[in-house]
This record gives C-alpha cells, sequence and structure tokens, in this order.
C-alpha cells in the first residue's frame, strides 16, 4: 500500500482526533501534510509539533497569531472563513477527510472533487444540501467519494462496492434512538439543553448530539444513502436499535439480509474510508455477542420524531429542499443551545421554512448556497 497524503479538515473534533489515531497506527501508510480547525489552538499545535504538515487552517482569526508565533515560516496558516476554501485548493493531499460540522463543509468537498482528490466524508451536510451537484463530479469515478458515517460504511462494507445492484430491495440504517426513544411526548416540551446533550451511545459534538435527539441526523443519513449508493427514497428504511452493535443492514430480493457488525467506535469506518478496498487491523476490545446479550429493534415513531419525516419528505421533493432543512436545523440547534427556543421548536422551525420554501434544481453551488442564505437570513429576523 503506498503512501497517501491526508488533509484533515476538523482535526480537533471527535472525527479529526480518530483520524490522527488511525495515522499513528500506519506512519508508513499515511502522511498528514494539512490540519484544519475551528478554535482548539493548544490541540492543533499539538498536532502540528506531531504530524509536520505543510498547510493549516484555524477558523478562529485571532488565534492564527498564536500558530504564526510557534510555527514562523515552518508553515502556511490559512485563518477565517474566508481562507477555508484555499488550503483545499492548495495544499498537497491525496485524500480530504473533511470532518466540518455543518453547511461549511460543503464547498471544500466540491473543491476537492473537481482538483480529482479522493474525499472521505463525515460531513454529511455535503450531500444533503448539495448531493445531485456532487454525483456529476464522480460520475466517472464514485469511489472518489468514500463515507465515513458508520452506517454508510456498514452498507459500503455489505455491498462490497459503492454501487447497490437489482437485486438490493432496501437498505437499512440502523439508530440508536437517541436519549428520548422512550420518553412520552407530551414531555418533549420539557427537555433540557444538558439531557438532549447526553446521549447514550455515542461521544460527539454538541450540533451532532442534538440532532441525534431529534433524529434528523438519521434523516440526513437518508439523503446521504440515496445520493451515496443511488437508490430511490422507497428503498431506504430506518430501524430503531438502542445497543448500536448493527451498523446497518442490505436486504435482497430473496429475502436474506447482511449486516454489519462492530462496537460503536468511529475509527474503523474512518479507517476504512482511507484504505478501501483493503482493511488493516486495529488492535483493541473486540465484539463479544454473548456479553451483548440481546439486541432489539423498533420501527421509528414518526410522531414524536417529526425531524426525520421532514428531512425524508425534502430529499423526495429535492432540489433545494434539503437544504433548505439543513439550514433551518442549523438555525434553529443553535437557537436551542442557546436556550432562545424549546426542544419541540426545532422541528417547527424547520417545517415552517419547509412550507414556505419553493424549491429550485440544485444544480449549481450558487443556487444550493442561495437557499440556504436565505432561509438561515428569514429565521434570524423572526428570532432577532
Amino acid at each position: 500500500m503506498s503512501t497517501k497524503k491526508i488533509l484533515i479538515l476538523g482535526s480537533t473534533g471527535s472525527i479529526g482526533t480518530s483520524a490522527c489515531n488511525c495515522v499513528r497506527r500506519f506512519r508508513e501508510n499515511f502522511t498528514v501534510t494539512g490540519l484544519g480547525a475551528g478554535s482548539n489552538v493548544d490541540l492543533l499545535a499539538k498536532q502540528i509539533k506531531e504530524f509536520s504538515p505543510k498547510h493549516v487552517y484555524i477558523a478562529d482569526e485571532q488565534k492564527a497569531s498564536i500558530l504564526k508565533e510557534q510555527f514562523g515560516s515552518e508553515i502556511v496558516i490559512y485563518k477565517g472563513k474566508e481562507e477555508l476554501e484555499r488550503i483545499v485548493e492548495e495544499a498537497d493531499y491525496d485524500i480530504l477527510l473533511n470532518a466540518l460540522v455543518g453547511a461549511a463543509g460543503f464547498r471544500p468537498t466540491v473543491i476537492a472533487l473537481k482538483r480529482g482528490k479522493k474525499v472521505a466524508l463525515a460531513n454529511k451536510e455535503s450531500l444533503v444540501i448539495g448531493g445531485d451537484y456532487i454525483r456529476t463530479l464522480i460520475e466517472d469515478d464514485k469511489t472518489r467519494l468514500m463515507p465515513v458515517d458508520s452506517e454508510h460504511s456498514a452498507i459500503l462494507q455489505c455491498l462490497g462496492s459503492c454501487d447497490a445492484d437489482d437485486s438490493v430491495e432496501s437498505l437499512i440504517l440502523t439508530a440508536s434512538g437517541g436519549p428520548f426513544r422512550n420518553l412520552p411526548k407530551e414531555e418533549f416540551s420539557n427537555i433540557t439543553v444538558a439531557q438532549a446533550l447526553n446521549h447514550p451511545t455515542w461521544a460527539m459534538g454538541k450540533k451532532i448530539t442534538i440532532d441525534s435527539s431529534t433524529l434528523m441526523n438519521k434523516g440526513f443519513e437518508i439523503i446521504e444513502a440515496h445520493h451515496l449508493f443511488s437508490l430511490p427514497y422507497a428503498k431506504l428504511r430506518v430501524c430503531i436499535h438502542p445497543q448500536s452493535i448493527i451498523h446497518s443492514l442490505v436486504e435482497f430480493y430473496d429475502g436474506s439480509q447482511i449486516a454489519q457488525l462492530g462496537l460503536p467506535d468511529m475509527e474503523l469506518p474512518i479507517q476504512y474510508a482511507l484504505t478501501w478496498p483493503k482493511r488493516l487491523p486495529i488492535k483493541g476490545k473486540r465484539l463479544s455477542l454473548s456479553e451483548i446479550g440481546k439486541m432489539e429493534f423498533f420501527e421509528p415513531d414518526f410522531n414524536k420524531f417529526p425531524c426525520l419525516r421532514l428531512c425524508i419528505e425534502a430529499g423526495e421533493t429535492g432540489g433545494t429542499a434539503p437544504a433548505v432543512v439543513n439550514a433551518a436545523n442549523e438555525a434553529a440547534v443553535d437557537l436551542f443551545l442557546r436556550e432562545k427556543i424549546g426542544f419541540t421548536g426545532i422541528s417547527e422551525i424547520v417545517a415552517q421554512a419547509l412550507r414556505n420554501h419553493k424549491p429550485l434544481r440544485a444544480d449549481s453551488v450558487e443556487v444550493i448556497e442561495q437557499a440556504d442564505r436565505e432561509t438561515r437570513l428569514e429565521i434570524a429576523e423572526r428570532y432577532k
């Protein structure tokens, strides 16, 4: 296996730090040529010392001076929202691991694919808001876009390729159900931020943890699966599986199902995205079915979790509708985290934004970002 050069955006987050662990295991296979972070300058500095990248991005412009002071001319420093695109355009890499949060990750994905690079995609918003457009960029080679989400990695492992052939009857994405799976709907209006951030299975950033508690995250993953595996929404299903051991399943038209099982740990799907189609070893605890004892499965409750339904509806509508749902959700989650709205206000804001929007064809970056921008401005005006 030849050495691959990697640019990691979101290197100080949970996905990024796990990716760094993958690189540590196989120094002979991977070289980190670029790192990007939001504001955690202390951890970013430690990563720079360890991996010696030539290009570094930090979103917090004020903290860029700290890096300049520490590393001087050893590295090229990019800072602020405007220079995020530049590092993706100018850095030398084979694979972009895009672990950015939110719509900010869309343009880096597009730029890397246009450069002919491979993208290991943990930024689900890239495909949610711009899946139709991104698919036109990888028509020549779908393997240039590798999923990092555990659910889509599981499907890829079950299929053995990026293509779902005619024998596939459905893809079944599992979901833990979040912290409120058993909470009566009438109590949802009393849910606090602290409760919503207490995920029972996964340790993640704040935004994605809230998305998991509303099941919006699973709706996004349905849209991703539609674009990654070129299947209609009628063949995509969600199954609640609280133990998070089965990460997804593929059902074939003869009735058989193939599932991928593993402990809830993101390092496996990250490493698989970087090494596909090869596998490299990971030491550590192994899954023991006898220790697990039992696994449970339930149908999702669309009444309790309307965000899941809204997201799938937007995906079926297509065009700019998914971009509007994503923008409204990002704005609503921010309001909830700042305790400006209640938990149920998230789905209410998303539903209103979707009702008010007249979808356009999402055939360019400009059209997609215009829909995103207008949605955010409308919500900001309403809640200023």
